[in-house]
């Protein structure tokens, strides 16, 4: 154990190799690889839904909604038409909201009104039986 390992180099030859290392090191700019079971890549423009025959296929539009109310011309809601209420009430008693129904945000408003009234009035349940 008393041997000693000797360098044969000399320490002028050493120094130089040691400033030759790099002094910053620069980051990647391209995407970097996420870890499996993560998102998967949603490509140029995000995410895409997928319709009717495919990415780039035609597409159907839903035809639009048009308001019961002024296709019938009716000007007042009537609180007491419980025929007409139901239909815009689920079987749990919470009232369909205008996406739903295509009923205009004037006529929705009343709506929401009148089953309130015929809710207090009892025609109409507050919640399912």
């Amino acid at each position: 154990m008393s041997e000693e390992i000797t360098n044969d180099v000399p320490a002028a030859e050493a120094a130089p190799a040691a400033e030759a290392a790099p002094t910053a090191t620069v980051a990647p700019t391209g995407p970097t690889s996420r870890p499996e079971g993560g998102y998967q890549s949603r490509g140029e423009g995000g995410y895409q839904r997928r319709g009717p025959g495919g990415p780039g296929g035609a597409r159907r539009f839903q035809r639009r909604k048009v308001c019961p109310f002024l296709a019938n011309k009716i000007d007042y809601i009537d609180y007491k038409d419980v025929k007409t209420l139901r239909r815009f009430v689920t079987d749990r008693g919470k009232i369909l909201p205008r996406r739903i129904t295509g009923v205009s945000a004037k006529y929705q408003r009343m709506l929401t009104t009148a089953i309130k009234r015929a809710r207090i009035i009892a025609l109409l349940p507050f919640r399912a039986e």
